[in-house]
């Protein structure tokens, strides 16, 4: 076990880095075309299988409470950029999928979006390191419960 003023740096380190990355990656992210939060749901469902997840399991992988992914949900439903259909395995269920045009925008999106983090993090750290730190994440992740 690690001692305790070291790990409150280590968190605290962690915390404000991802803040300050955030803060720039949020300046530089098209916000007028889709909000971080639509692109994040967006980006969950897209990397599930055949691009659909249901409601209940995309609630677990986005950093926005239940409510507010419901209502999320139906805008860009409402927008055409997903789609919403009843689970045929639980009739209580709500499968989402992206639409073909919710494809091509989070693809026109994502572009933009991963430029500026190669910029952010690539400019910062090289390949080892970012290997490192993606262990690291992905260690602490598991150690804390994280599914992914």
């Amino acid at each position: 076990m690690a001692e305790r003023n070291l790990t409150v740096t280590a968190w605290e380190s962690l915390f404000r880095a991802q803040v300050t990355v955030m803060r720039a990656l949020s300046a530089e992210f098209p916000s007028e075309v889709i909000s971080l939060n639509e692109y994040d749901v967006l980006f969950n469902i897209i990397r599930s299988p055949e691009r659909q997840l249901r409601l209940k399991d995309l609630n677990r992988h986005v950093l926005i409470t239940q409510p507010s992914v419901s209502r999320l949900v139906d805008r860009l439903a409402a927008r055409g950029l997903l789609q919403k259909t009843d689970d045929p395995l639980d009739g209580r269920g709500t499968i989402v999928s992206v639409t073909s045009e919710g494809f091509t925008l989070f693809r026109r999106v994502a572009v933009a979006h991963m430029q500026a983090i190669e910029r952010h993090m690539g400019a910062a750290l090289d390949e080892e390191e970012l290997a490192a730190l993606t262990a690291l994440c992905d260690r602490l992740r598991r150690s804390v419960g994280g599914e992914r």
